[in-house]
């Protein structure tokens, strides 16, 4: 494909399948564009989703943030790439049946979240174009691809799992990050009040009579997804 025809693509698509444009005039580059984008994951790692800006990167890598313009095209880019590694490949396909296949698949998904918590504030601006996400749809279509489902039905329910995923873990991110000392203070100032208030299930809820002190577990994670599963499973039936 031509260089300008390749400068039309969705930013980050091109060198995330290895595509290198002409080397530009200057000093040779101290960098390789996976050392850029392993820092920026490391640098998300260790202070979150804001600290990937192309200053705090530059500084992590010891060069201005201008010099990093020699690497990528614009934040944009950087935070494609970022993604497409810190996502990583898919599992493998396994010889389950598709609810098997899609609860591993859900699971791996969520893991990722897990591992790389800021993930899940990356802008989602554009279908994946690159390897590795690509590469999780294709998980995903193959796990249901038995099912009779229409493509259509199948890219729903690819939306809808993906959306459970990336909501369960911002939910379970953010809960289970409260301090201990402060849930219990919010829980012994509440519980009282709601059950003068009239809400005593409220009340059984916050104070752990109905729910995990420790946040939520893995539990109250499978649960929602295997309603998810049983809505699809009822859509297969019906067609």
């Amino acid at each position: 494909m031509d260089d300008d025809k390749i400068e039309l693509l969705p930013p980050g698509t091109a060198p995330a399948w290895g595509y290198t444009p002409a080397p530009r005039r200057g000093p040779k580059p101290g960098y390789s564009l996976e050392q850029i984008v392993d820092a920026a994951i490391a640098q998300a790692d260790a202070e979150g989703f804001a600290a990937l800006s192309m200053p705090s990167i530059a500084k992590r890598l010891g060069i201005t943030a201008n010099a990093l313009y020699r690497y990528l095209s614009s934040k944009e880019e950087l935070l494609v790439l970022v993604a497409e590694s810190a996502w990583g490949p898919p599992p493998e396909s396994s010889d389950d049946d598709w609810r098997g296949s899609v609860t591993a698949w859900a699971r791996a998904l969520l893991e990722r979240c897990r591992r790389h918590p800021w993930l899940i504030d990356l802008p989602v601006r554009n279908a994946p174009t690159t390897p590795n996400l690509l590469g999780w749809l294709e998980n995903f279509l193959e796990a249901m691809a038995d099912t009779g489902l229409s493509t259509r039905d199948v890219m729903g329910c690819v939306v809808l799992v993906d959306g459970w995923v990336r909501s369960t873990a911002a939910l379970v991110r953010d809960v289970n990050a409260s301090a201990p000392d402060r849930t219990l203070a919010l829980t012994e100032f509440l519980a009282p009040r709601l059950r003068e208030r009239g809400y005593p299930r409220v009340a059984a809820v916050i104070s752990g009579e109905a729910y995990g002190e420790d946040g939520i577990d893995d539990g109250d994670v499978e649960f929602g997804l295997g309603r998810i599963l049983d809505g699809i499973e009822a859509l297969i039936v019906s067609r």
